[in-house]
């Protein structure tokens, strides 16, 4: 670890190169006095991560630099493909299909970009650095031999499948491992998931694709096993004691993993005193443990509708770091007091140890915040809870002044009976109780994320960078031609500006259709080292500290934050934790974008299994897009389809900046209302495809 940086800053310097590599491993033990070993280990993982490339004999690059860069490979069935390059925005690089150097989609490569023009980019594979190993889908008997058909169909062969113990038979949906023997392809079936048709089949198989798994590695539930769940005199020590302050968690009724709990105060002059509490999971995941190299691994815990596949061993998630009621638990504690209009006074970060009164749910909070009775426990905090949703309201109205944007984009709820299957599905509720909730863990953000920006420590932001004026440009001509009054575009990009934008369609029947338009303009928060603000928040500092049981970057700065406060940051440890925050940076936005996609991909997939019973029923929908080869449309209950382009009776034109589909007879464009008849809704592809019937007035 202490070498990484070091190797990686010798080998940015043009010109340097080092014939041997003996030399290069020498020189830094000299000079730096760090061991041999660790410094040949620091240097074989850099290869392995893709940050390091043998261009020649004896001649090694960092990544990125002289055009060759990280990607993700995303294949095609007629064998070329894309390359999405990391941390980059612009257009993917297109690899022909001569170039691709056996890279399968999802595989992660060094990707060389040979020429670049307005047209786009062009490039070639020139090594894998993190191949995919495992890949889902359904058996095949072909002759005597078994083969896997790839449920990805952007992988476009079939795989012969080895012998095996397993007693595997067609249409069993399994997963393989995979084994390259240098062009020969071949999978040995490791899972046996179920038949090819069954839902719950088809979710885990998905699951596998994105390379997820619920079991822990043996080496990890055994270190987890040791963990005391009860909280120590000795752990205690030193701590500040809020054992007998009435604080209380709000979560969903079937949340398990309670990282975070709140207080309030009201003060004598008006202001408020907001206390917020979160897990101190630092306290039980050192640094390289074998729970602490899984969780880097994963990153984040993944959401499912029929399950969770946490980051952290249910022992710790559920267990010792939950903020369960009545029993104490250790946390790291932001204790901010504000005056009668919401803005921060001042604040304090320490470790502390609380005892929960309460496990609430968002359901009842409600109750009480909408004067309604509710139940027992909820009652009896009535009074913080009415102080509390004063103080989120003016937090509220401030975040609007500074130019917060709330695009108000429903996501889908599914409804499950008793044997735990998928009934329904229907748009999730958002209600006051859950932002009083979101309000508070916002600001608790932005208050840890100044202090450690100010004090110039290694730290890992969230960041959000602004649009680009390109992306910028298209909106507003869009929303021109919906007849839409848009402000002038202005030299620079801000949240003011959005939020115009926003508030300019906020009177019209398709407002949340085209905040998805304008939401799409919009760059993807991810992690950095760097405070570089957040764009749709308007805040110039910011960061994930309220949720380390399921976020690795929440759990990095909770270590930070507790050596800072045992003032243990200095001298080399400066180094080690830039080098580190930088990689967490990196790898945190990696696995939430993967998270992220499979997550979606397992709603469509329910989305598409409880729709299959209505085809054949009508529906009316808005465009959601237009593309040269159809149309997408979306149900007031999520759901969303394609009318194929062939279905239609008409000639068309594109016109990508308008989002308008026109024809000779008929044209689409993005927020037009249409009737429309459900043809297919398929588990396999998680397809929906409709028929167009007609617009509607």
């Amino acid at each position: 670890m202490r070498s990484k940086h070091l190797i990686l800053d010798l080998l940015s310097k043009d010109g340097l190169t080092f014939h041997k590599l003996d030399n290069l491993f020498s020189f830094i033990n000299k000079t730096y006095k760090i061991p041999l070993e660790e410094i040949k280990s620091d240097f074989k993982n850099l290869k392995n991560e893709g940050k390091i490339l043998e261009i020649k004999k004896g001649n090694f690059i960092t990544i990125p630099s002289q055009n060759y860069f990280r990607a993700l490979y995303i294949g095609n069935a007629k064998g070329f493909g894309f390359c999405q390059i990391e941390n980059d925005e612009g257009e993917d690089v297109f690899i022909p299909a001569n170039m691709t150097n056996g890279a399968i989609d999802g595989d992660k490569v060094i990707v060389k970009v040979d020429f670049s023009s307005s047209e786009g980019r062009e490039g070639k594979i020139v090594s894998i650095y993190k191949p995919i190993k495992n890949i889902a889908g359904s058996v095949e008997k072909i002759g005597q031999n078994y083969f896997l058909e790839p449920d990805n169909n952007r992988i476009s062969f079939k795989i012969k499948l080895n012998k095996t113990k397993n007693d595997i038979v067609e249409n069993d949906k399994v997963v393989i491992e995979l084994n390259r023997d240098k062009s020969i392809l071949s999978g040995n079936v490791i899972e046996i998931l179920g038949k090819n048709d069954d839902v719950l089949a088809c979710q885990l198989a998905i699951i596998r694709d994105h390379q997820l798994f619920e079991v822990f590695p043996s080496e990890v539930e055994n270190q987890a096993n040791k963990i005391p769940q009860t909280v120590s005199q000795l752990q205690k020590k030193g701590r500040a004691d809020y054992t007998n302050k009435i604080i209380f968690t709000i979560d969903g009724e079937d949340a398990k993993d309670l990282d975070d709990a709140v207080s309030i105060e009201r003060l004598e002059n008006g202001g408020y005193e907001l206390g917020v509490y979160i897990a101190d999971v630092g306290e039980y995941v050192k640094y390289d443990s074998p729970i602490d190299q899984e969780a880097f691994a994963r990153g984040t815990s993944v959401y499912f509708p029929t399950s969770v596949l946490p980051m952290l061993p249910k022992q710790l998630s559920n267990g010792i770091c939950s903020l369960n009621e009545n029993v104490e638990r250790l946390t790291l504690s932001c204790i901010i007091r504000l005056d009668k209009d919401g803005n921060v006074v001042s604040h304090k970060i320490e470790e502390s140890v609380i005892k929960s009164v309460a496990r609430l749910n968002y359901t009842n909070v409600y109750k009480v915040l909408c004067g309604q009775k509710s139940d027992e426990k909820t009652e009896k905090v009535k009074e913080q809870l009415l102080i509390m949703n004063e103080l989120s309201k003016k937090l509220e109205i401030n975040e609007r002044k500074q130019g917060s944007l709330d695009f108000e984009i429903p996501q889908v709820q599914f409804i499950f009976d008793e044997n735990g299957m998928a009934v329904d599905f229907t748009k999730r509720e958002n209600n006051e109780a859950h932002k009083l909730i979101e309000n508070f863990m916002i600001l608790a953000n932005r208050v840890v994320a100044k202090e450690f920006c100010d004090k110039e420590l290694p730290f890992v932001y969230r960041v959000h960078l602004a649009p680009k004026k390109e992306k910028v440009i298209s909106i507003l001509e869009y929303l021109k031609g919906l007849g839409v009054k848009v402000p002038a575009l202005p030299d620079e990009i801000t949240p003011e500006f959005y939020q115009l934008l926003i508030e300019s369609v906020s009177n019209l029947e398709l407002k949340e259709t085209i905040n998805k338009v304008i939401l799409r303009s919009m760059q993807k928060a991810i992690y950095k080292n760097q405070c570089l603000g957040h764009f749709g928040l308007a805040l110039k500092y910011y960061c994930h500290f309220t949720s380390p049981i399921r976020r690795y970057p929440d759990l990095t700065i909770h270590r930070i934050i507790k050596e800072s406060l045992k003032k243990e940051i200095k001298g080399h440890r400066i180094d080690e934790l830039e080098n580190f925050t930088f990689e967490v940076g990196e790898q945190s936005s990696m696995t939430e974008k993967n998270a992220d996609k499979c997550e979606r991909e397992v709603d469509d997939l329910w989305k598409a299994y409880l729709m299959k019973d209505r085809i054949g029923e009508e529906f009316e929908g808005l465009v959601s897009s237009v593309t040269n080869f159809g149309v997408f449309v979306e149900l007031d209950n999520t759901v969303e389809g394609m009318i194929k382009i062939e279905d239609l009776d008409d000639t068309f034109l594109l016109f990508e900046r308008q989002l308008k589909l026109k024809g000779q007879r008929m044209s689409f464009s993005v927020g037009d209302k249409i009737l429309v008849k459900l043809t297919n809704s398929n588990i396999f592809t998680r397809k929906i495809d409709f028929e167009y019937i007609r617009h509607i007035k």
